[in-house]
């Protein structure tokens, strides 16, 4: 009668077979995008920056931008401002309740969900968000990736 292979053995080929089943997610481009209606084809990181921080919030064709932000639970939220900006999720809230206090200028429109956003940007030619590539659809139009 053969042995057995040590419980550690044992242990590492269960590991191995569940890793098989585990899913491969491949990471997605971060694409800036706006209402194919806007008038807008293609949006420089230093735009998307003044838009979102609330510095010049104006498409480049003059008509005034919103910015639309993800849910704070959402990891693309978290994602977009560390490449934009290089700030976390705790920077960016110090940093607009600093600007709300000042009264200076409103926030990004929160959206509650990824396709509450890009109904939002859709139905608003003025309107700039952010999504995972693998969201995007005929509602919207691409005008910067993020690397």
């Amino acid at each position: 009668m053969a042995k057995p292979p040590p419980l550690r053995g044992r242990i590492a080929s269960l590991l191995v077979v569940f890793a098989l089943f585990l899913p491969v997610t491949a990471s997605a481009d971060l694409v800036v995008v706006v209402s194919p209606d806007s008038g807008v084809e293609h949006l420089s990181r230093t735009q998307v920056i003044n838009i979102f921080l609330g510095h010049h919030r104006e498409l480049p064709n003059g008509r005034p931008a919103t910015a639309v932000d993800l849910p704070a639970v959402n990891p693309l939220k978290s994602q977009f401002y560390k490449t934009l900006v290089n700030r976390d999720i705790d920077q960016m809230a110090a940093y607009w309740s600093r600007l709300v206090f000042a009264g200076s200028t409103p926030p990004p429109f929160q959206a509650r969900s990824t396709q509450e956003a890009i109904q939002f940007i859709a139905a608003n030619r003025g309107a700039v968000g952010y999504l995972d590539s693998r969201s995007v659809d005929a509602r919207v139009r691409i005008v910067l990736t993020l690397e």
